[in-house]
């Protein structure tokens, strides 16, 4: 059985009993870093010295079939550095083998940056997305910022923090100025420090440099309220530049809401009647 163990993203108080009983009896560990593992079990008290394995974004699809394999005579506790394996952590090509091998995989739940940050932000939790790094260079980020411009959840982002005022700035031109977002820095630690604002603010503030882990927490887009005059506007301009009536109904009945149907028949009874 392979068992991925969320480990304390900062405080170790917030290692569970359970994480410290499996790791004591542990006999394969495979560890994001086994230097890590290794301070991390001697900071719990575990005496156990279990068998390491390095399994690393660098090497983890190569690895993947050789700890499936373990994982059918022993139990192989899966660890990343901090958090949850798997979540924007070396962790899925292994679970994603698994069960292609039929191997079970079970996890001990614990912290997470991602819902901590969620839940402190203040800003809608019932419906969110996790979108991961973004990307390094300002026009891969851009594209994917402009592609979430109208996400409706509440949206989480890990981010480095000598690239925050970077990707804050950003976040103003893709989303807006007037956008709200959480800056949430080093969580659980001595440290910790929540940034609440607009993007346009928060940009602002990490212009001056910024240390420690990082989350980025972002309001969804506004509901964008069209009536079926302006959808029918819409519908007139796609047909106009060629696009099919059916498809430039679907289309915009896709993007606001509006019935597909009432969209085609409005434009039906729009047209001039025929001579």
């Amino acid at each position: 059985m392979i068992v991925l163990a969320a480990t304390p993203i900062g405080n170790l108080g917030d290692a569970s009993r359970r994480l410290i009983e499996t790791l004591s009896n542990a006999e394969v560990v495979a560890a994001e870093d086994t230097r890590t593992a290794i301070h991390l079990m001697r900071a719990l008290g575990v005496e156990n010295r279990p068998r390491l394995i390095a399994l690393h974004e660098h090497n983890e699809r190569e690895k993947a079939a050789e700890v499936v394999e373990l994982a059918r005579a022993a139990d192989v506790v899966v660890l990343t550095d901090a958090g949850m394996p798997a979540i924007s952590d070396p962790g899925f090509p292994l679970v994603e083998a698994a069960a292609a091998a039929g191997v079970t995989v079970t996890a001990i739940p614990g912290p997470s940056a991602v819902l901590t940050a969620l839940a402190v932000s203040g800003l809608p939790t019932d419906r969110f997305s996790f979108e991961g790094f973004l990307p390094r260079k300002q026009g891969d980020r851009l594209r994917v910022l402009g592609a979430l411009a109208d996400e409706r959840r509440t949206m989480v982002f890990f981010e480095s923090p000598h690239r925050l005022a970077d990707s804050l700035g950003d976040l103003v031109t893709a989303l807006g100025e007037g956008r709200r977002a959480v800056v949430c820095r080093e969580l659980t630690k001595l440290h910790e420090e929540v940034r609440r604002g607009t993007a346009a603010e928060l940009a602002a503030w990490a212009a001056e440099g910024v240390r420690g882990e990082i989350c980025i927490v972002v309001e969804g887009a506004p509901e964008r309220i069209v009536d079926l005059a302006a959808g029918l506007a819409q519908v007139q301009s796609l047909v106009a530049d060629g696009t099919r009536l059916k498809e430039a109904a679907a289309d915009v009945a896709a993007a606001t809401g509006l019935s597909k149907r009432d969209l085609y028949q409005a434009a039906l009874a729009a047209r001039p009647p025929r001579p």
